[in-house]
């Protein structure tokens, strides 16, 4: 702070709380876009492994705002309430999102409320199909050259291990031995 900033009695003179209004908005800006670079990519990922860009929004509005109804989550994602019920009900069967009654005290309709699998059980749904098609590319050439499904080798093994425990040594993941 230069000389000119600061009033006599220590406070700061108006010029030196605009610039620091100013510094504050440019950097609270810059935060809320990385937040929002960072959610689309992840969304980008999930839609991926979701199979639907609509089925990722839910997923993440899940894991922020647990134990909502696809009322609540069609107004925070801003979906279509009759898409977010039909994508629920698909990730519900696929066991993505677990669902129960929300709990009313009057007679009146209690609407379910869902939350979504932890993203480990989500990676660990997935892997299995992700080994197998890289399996499948590795025996290609085994496969052009005439033989047949029974001689694949698989040369990948995909392992998802918890990121709160590492099992190789009884540390927890900031490295706490548990033992």
């Amino acid at each position: 702070m230069t000389d000119d900033e600061t009033e006599t009695d220590g406070s700061r003179s108006p010029v030196g709380r605009e610039e620091l209004q100013r510094t504050k908005e440019r950097l609270e800006g810059s935060a809320d876009r990385a937040v929002s670079e960072f959610d689309e990519g992840i969304v980008d990922l999930l839609a991926w492994v979701l199979d639907t860009e609509t089925r990722a929004r839910i997923y993440v509005y899940l894991r922020q705002h647990p134990n909502r109804t696809s009322e609540e989550i069609a107004d925070g994602t801003g979906l279509y309430p009759s898409t977010v019920r039909e994508a629920l009900a698909e990730l519900h069967d696929e066991e993505t999102v677990s669902r129960q009654k929300r709990k009313s005290e009057g007679a009146g309709n209690n609407p379910y409320e869902y939350e979504a699998i932890a993203p480990s059980e989500l990676v660990r749904g997935v892997v299995g199909q992700v080994q197998s098609e890289l399996n499948t590319v590795f025996n290609l050439d085994r496969r052009l050259g005439g033989k047949d499904a029974d001689s694949d080798t698989t040369p990948v093994t995909i392992t998802v291990e918890d990121p709160q425990t590492d099992s190789r040594d009884g540390a927890d993941a900031d490295g706490i031995d548990k033992n």
